[in-house]
């Protein structure tokens, strides 16, 4: 039996093209057209001998081999990958780059970014912030730090830090701070409450959990970022909702008021890293955050 291999352009253009469900998007990562990948995927199969793909209405689908081979290159490429990015930091003695939503890293993770570095002095941490949509497996980014709900993805090592708790916090400047902090969190139902784009389900949690009717709730300004609508709430502008961590130190200093307490969300405050990935600074950075939010 030959141990030949095809050729690594063809196990390539067949991985992504399996892997994504669709030649056009395998074309635009490999960086190369849509008749180029099913080029290399037709000499594939005929140096295989083998149907890979079979048509399936408008599209194609994997046939049982095509599922086989999919899962093995996968499964080789991603060691591929892992390695030469694990060689890379040898060689380059690169920072440990952490991916973290803007807001989290303003708000809780600088305030604490000389401790952790007097603490962690080998992990030379490099932040990505972002306030869009965070992909934890985008090259580059050797965690990502974020609040998410499970389940947590099988291609992910993922470290659970911290129950995510929200609550309705205001300014004690707010017009009607001192009526509405001696009054039970139903007074809120009839309030314009400041929110954010990029957490829309927050208000409804915490009416639930607190056995009110979310569909009562009456939205007033709304924000982009969490940064933002904070920063609002802080100006005497509105009541926000906000993550516990991300409000504590303005809690500690009068500045916000949470006279409603918080709540626990479905969502969990985690540190997500490649499945992969052997990289120990993960497990010592995770370490590190948990100990600082149990303190």
């Amino acid at each position: 039996m030959s141990r030949e291999l095809p050729p690594l352009n063809a196990l390539r253009a067949f991985e992504a093209a399996a892997r994504l469900q669709s030649v056009s998007q395998a074309a635009e990562e490999l960086s190369v057209t849509h008749g180029a990948v099913s080029r290399q995927i037709r000499a594939l199969e005929e140096q295989l001998g083998l149907a890979l793909f079979v048509k399936d209405g408008r599209g194609v689908k994997l046939t049982d081999a095509g599922v086989r081979l999919r899962d093995a290159a996968f499964d080789a490429f991603e060691r591929l990958r892992s390695t030469c990015a694990d060689l890379r930091r040898q060689g380059e003695d690169a920072p440990f780059v952490l991916g973290c939503p803007g807001s989290l890293l303003a708000r809780w993770f600088i305030p604490r970014l000389d401790r952790l570095q007097r603490e962690l002095p080998e992990l030379r941490l490099q932040l990505s912030a972002s306030e869009g949509e965070l992909d934890p497996r985008r090259p580059g980014v050797d965690a990502t730090l974020c609040f998410a709900s499970p389940p947590w993805p099988a291609d992910m090592q993922v470290y659970e830090l911290a129950a995510e708790r929200i609550g309705p916090v205001l300014s004690p400047r707010y017009a009607r701070f001192a009526e509405l902090a001696e009054r039970p969190a139903a007074a809120l139902l009839g309030e314009p409450l400041l929110h954010t784009a990029s957490r829309p389900q927050a208000w409804p949690q915490w009416a639930q959990a607190q056995g009110l009717d979310p569909a009562a709730l009456r939205q007033g300004q709304g924000f982009e970022h969490l940064y933002y609508l904070l920063e609002a709430a802080a100006a005497g502008l509105g009541v926000a909702i906000a993550p516990q961590p991300l409000v504590a130190d303005d809690l500690a200093g009068g500045r916000l008021v949470a006279p409603w307490g918080f709540v626990e969300s479905p969502a969990r405050l985690a540190l997500w890293v490649p499945g992969r990935s052997r990289d120990g600074r993960a497990e010592r950075l995770a370490q590190w955050l948990g100990r600082e939010l149990g303190g």
